[in-house]
């Protein structure tokens, strides 16, 4: 399928490795031209001399901690006039509700739901003007059902989906859309992670946490970074343009929920 966004310009939050780097990888293959960012300059420079060579498309890389005031005018300064828009954060540590204070839940805030809602503060302008505009926001599958360990980034994934919900259907009318991604397990450095905490706390093998978890997927496996990207990329396409402040989830079926 044609997506219908050669030529376009996108920002790609966290995009060195992982489902950022999914996502941007697709937009790439779709010739859009990427501003791609993250913390750390070895792994982005890597990416992006990738996708430069694969796809031929423009690729400008910053490394920066977008979340930091400093980090994201360095970052917006790069991006300039963007088409489309892709937010991606790590989300905060585990934990019990009885751990967290003010400053947990300040810091969880700042990065899973301020930094993207002033990305899109920033941006969402000029997408109005021209009339013509995409964000995508890797949220979380624990936005539709939360994860108890997991209370900071319910809470703040939770406050985007709330913001996005209603920004979404007022910005449609100039042909700007919004929505939400929600992945459930994939194979990224994340799901390397929690199998190894499974592991050690269970006294397993590495294989075997990450077997009892893949039968809790009616898919029987985890996501790829491959195929998170291609859906990330329909959303940005020509092709969505009628969907609007909606909450995809992407877990392989491990949700169990009739809507």
């Amino acid at each position: 399928m044609d997506l219908g966004i050669k030529g376009k310009r996108a920002l790609v939050a966290a995009s060195s490795k992982g489902l950022g780097r999914g996502c941007a990888m697709a937009l790439a293959e779709a010739g859009v031209d990427l501003v791609l960012n993250a913390r750390t300059a070895g792994p982005l420079e890597d990416t992006a001399a990738e996708i430069r060579d694969h796809f031929g498309v423009e690729v400008t890389a910053v490394a920066a901690d977008i979340v930091s005031e400093e980090g994201r005018a360095e970052v917006l300064a790069a991006a300039g006039d963007v088409d489309i828009l892709v937010t991606n954060a790590g989300g905060p540590p585990p934990g019990l509700w009885s751990d967290w204070e003010r400053d947990d839940f300040i810091k969880a805030l700042d990065g899973n739901m301020l930094t993207p809602i002033a990305l899109m503060k920033t941006l969402l302008p000029g997408m109005i003007d021209r009339g013509w505009g995409r964000v995508v926001n890797i949220t979380s599958g624990s936005v539709k059902a939360p994860i108890a360990l997991l209370g900071l980034s319910n809470a703040a994934r939770a406050g985007l989906t709330g913001y996005v919900a209603g920004t979404s259907r007022q910005v449609a009318q100039h042909g700007v859309n919004i929505n939400n991604l929600l992945p459930g397990i994939h194979a990224t450095d994340r799901a390397i992670s929690l199998d190894q905490g499974v592991s050690k706390a269970q006294g397993i093998s590495m294989e075997q946490a990450k077997a009892n978890r893949e039968a809790t997927i009616p898919a029987r496996r985890y996501g790829t970074a491959e195929e998170f990207g291609q859906t990330c990329a329909f959303l940005c396409s020509q092709q969505a343009g009628f969907i609007v402040g909606q909450n995809i989830v992407h877990d392989g079926g491990a949700i169990n929920a009739t809507l």
